[in-house]
């Protein structure tokens, strides 16, 4: 028996300096006499049985080893996980020169290029939108990384300190422990119990750095994660800025060939012609929408008696990031043309992706892309009454959607017939154009 119990203290002692030199830092766990080993024991099974009562805790340090060893498995997964996606957004790139070229065929119509070239930024669009997603997940995973990593470190500490009390104990008191423990026995069945709890204390002592270097390997994991999808988000924050790069590069290629188109008309009479052609397309969409909203309207009366109503509030302002009023409401000369027209609504020239509103509550009759008007939205309001933003880069609402005052609907973009960013907005009552200004105040 006794040479067996100090085989059992070799084992451990053999077992602990294995640890440190394989970077698992020296343990200390037990106490400096049986009644705190006890304490500690009762203690730990206290933990234990605490964890099982208390679902939402998530502590390292009330997991059983099968559980630990599944979130060490978890965490390989992530890794891999985050490495594949990585290579994944890196080879993903938006061929810019590749959709130049394509456009080459297009040019000798105007409307072809500007509706192929609109999809090609909506692609690329579609694709910042997606990371920015991935972004903002990846940021709140990396926070959540940091606290777990944070969580393990302190568990790791404390296992640590108390091996190092452990070993100290062990040194001090050396294999004379167990003797004291069995020659101290009142009896034979006294004996037999503590020569048992000896083998207990043992095989806790092993049990504690088998935990310890678990939680070792948990951190080294906990480490790598972090770094893997540090990396991911710093990979998918260059693909933004690449695909950013991209849409300036086809937006500038876009307000290139409209300026050119505009520059060839010489003839006047044939520009005025070509920009009311331009006019009447927009107008005669608009016009469909509002004639299919009023049949739509009359009959849900017929059946309903119920109507939207417009009660004379003043709208919101639809674009709160906007720099400048570009172009205002009414007659102007023409940039392009030097006659006088009328321009039906304001121009708010604002950044690529700002916020565009909806101006007040209402039913989304269009949701739509127009090789004039670009991407598109049309609200009614009631009454006759009805808003319009086009050029958008995105559309965040879909027909028949039924929106409130100020919330996001769009966002700024130079789609259509657009030479820069901007929001055309626009204001019809009873079928007519009117001024925007009467809802809006100035």
């Amino acid at each position: 028996m006794f040479t067996r119990k100090r085989g059992l203290v070799s084992v451990l002692i053999a077992l602990l300096f294995l640890g440190s030199v394989m970077n698992y830092a020296v343990p200390a766990y037990a106490e400096e006499s049986e009644d705190t080993q006890k304490e500690e024991q009762e203690n730990d099974d206290s933990e234990a049985k605490d964890s099982s009562d208390d679902s939402s805790s998530k502590q390292p340090e009330k997991k059983d080893t099968s559980e630990l060893e599944a979130s060490i498995a978890a965490k390989r997964k992530q890794i891999t996980d985050a490495q594949n996606e990585k290579k994944k957004i890196q080879g993903n790139l938006s061929d810019v020169k590749k959709m130049v070229q394509s456009l080459e065929a297009e040019k000798a119509n105007l409307e072809a290029y500007v509706t192929q070239l609109d999809g090609d930024l909506a692609e690329i669009q579609s694709k910042i939108e997606e990371l920015k997603g991935l972004i903002a997940d990846k940021e709140n995973e990396i926070e959540k990384t940091i606290e777990e990593l944070d969580e393990a470190k302190e568990i790791q500490a404390t296992q640590y300190a108390n091996m190092k009390k452990r070993i100290k104990f062990m040194y001090e008191r050396g294999e004379t422990f167990y003797l004291d423990l069995l020659f101290s026995s009142h009896s034979f069945a006294d004996m037999i119990n503590k020569a048992d709890y000896a083998e207990q204390l043992s095989a806790y002592d092993s049990r504690k750095l088998a935990e310890y270097k678990q939680t070792c390997e948990y951190v080294a994991a906990c480490k790598e994660q972090l770094d893997s999808e540090k990396e991911l988000l710093d990979a998918a924050k260059e693909q933004v800025e690449e695909e950013e790069k991209n849409v300036e590069t086809l937006i500038a290629a876009k307000e290139e060939e409209i300026n050119a188109t505009t520059d060839d008309i010489n003839n006047k009479e044939a520009a005025i012609k070509e920009y009311e052609e331009y006019l009447a397309m927009q107008n005669a969409t608009i016009q469909a929408l509002e004639a299919a909203v009023a049949e739509e309207v009359r009959r849900l009366e017929e059946e309903s008696g119920s109507r939207r109503s417009y009660d004379g509030g003043m709208f919101k302002w639809p674009c709160p990031s906007y720099k400048r009023i570009s172009d205002d409401y009414g007659n102007r000369i023409h940039p392009t043309l030097g006659i006088e027209k009328f321009h039906n609504g304001i121009d708010l020239a604002a950044s690529a992706g700002a916020p565009i509103l909806a101006a007040y509550d209402g039913d989304v009759v269009a949701a739509d892309y127009n090789a004039s008007m670009g991407n598109y939205i049309m609200i009614n309001h009631g009454d006759g009454l009805y808003t319009i933003y086009m050029h958008a880069s995105s559309l965040y609402v879909s027909k028949g959607q039924t929106v409130s005052k100020g919330q996001k609907i769009a966002g700024v973009g130079t789609t259509g017939r657009s030479t820069g960013n901007h929001l055309h907005f626009s204001v019809r009552k009873n079928g007519s154009y009117v001024s925007p200004w009467n809802y809006l105040g100035r």
